[in-house]
């Protein structure tokens, strides 16, 4: 049942305009807002102690925030019509000497973003100037078999390929040894077997170290990147100077610690310079140590 469902609204969704889908993410944001109390509370009451807000500013961007998740995911739809023409007319690009530098260089990448700004889009842009052939984005899918399968088809692409991040390990260290890319989202809770627990806006968080493992094993740059919406339609692709984890020094604990200590940095500078456009819905501090 859920997969005739799904199966109904992806031509629905496939055939709007962005900017009609951005119109419904708005409505379903305050529509979220208006029938989840708890989830309002809790955000705004995150939002607060995380940023130092005064309850009213926490109040005003959560609300912004509920509405801009919403469009974020249902760009979804729209990733796989990223042409040429979308990518001049539409983006621009901050530090565009650093995305070059991204997409050229011959080293195994490691490529980090977060669940900011417009991260289903991002394997629009990378595929349309990224040079390597071998592609992944590992993702983490959801428990509903439907919605995972859903999920698969529209994020996958030409040059672009999903893992779903139980089985990815093997075949991403074997990509990127052979020079390849691999995108993941490291903003994400996680369990305390994966975590390394590290500091980020102020408290206390479950960082991911898959990405560093994978990155110290194949000696690779990890590179942040991230896709921000801007007004009128318009977004900026910002790409954050990469590390290099072939020249870190230290145990090798040491140097997972310090390629989470990167990643979860460029996080966080991009959730304080864009705070309503990251998904603080999600209860990122959720495992403790």
């Amino acid at each position: 049942m859920r997969h005739i469902a799904y199966n109904a609204f992806l031509p629905l969704g496939t055939s709007l305009s962005l900017e009609r889908l951005h119109a419904l993410g708005n409505g379903i944001g305050k529509l979220m807002w208006a029938v989840l109390p708890s989830r309002r509370k809790e955000t705004t009451a995150c939002m607060r102690d995380r940023l130092g807000l005064g309850e009213s500013e926490a109040r005003e961007l959560a609300k912004a925030s509920f509405r801009h998740s919403a469009c974020s995911f249902l760009e979804l739809f729209h990733a796989r019509y990223m042409d040429h023409r979308f990518l001049e007319e539409r983006i621009e690009y901050e530090n565009p000497d650093l995305f070059e530098r991204m997409g050229a260089t011959l080293r195994p990448v490691v490529g980090v973003t977060a669940h900011l700004g417009c991260w289903e889009l991002l394997g629009g842009v990378l595929k349309r100037f990224n040079t390597k052939t071998d592609c992944q984005v590992v993702a983490r899918l959801p428990k509903d078999a439907a919605l995972a399968d859903l999920l698969m088809h529209m994020r996958t692409q030409s040059k672009i390929r999903v893992l779903p991040h139980r089985e990815a390990a093997t075949e991403a260290l074997g990509k990127l040894r052979r020079g390849g890319l691999c995108a993941f989202l490291v903003d994400h809770n996680c369990k305390r077997a994966e975590a390394q627990f590290l500091p980020f806006l102020g408290k206390t968080a479950a960082v991911n170290k898959g990405p560093a493992i994978l990155a110290l094993r194949a000696k690779a740059e990890v590179w942040p990147f991230f896709l921000i919406r801007l007004p009128q339609g318009r977004f900026r692709a910002v790409t954050l100077p990469c590390l290099d984890t072939a020249v870190l020094e230290g145990s090798r604990a040491e140097r997972i610690e310090q390629i989470c200590r990167f990643y979860t940095g460029a996080v966080e500078q991009m959730v304080l310079r864009y705070p309503e456009q990251w998904f603080w819905m999600h209860r990122r501090w959720k495992t403790q140590p």
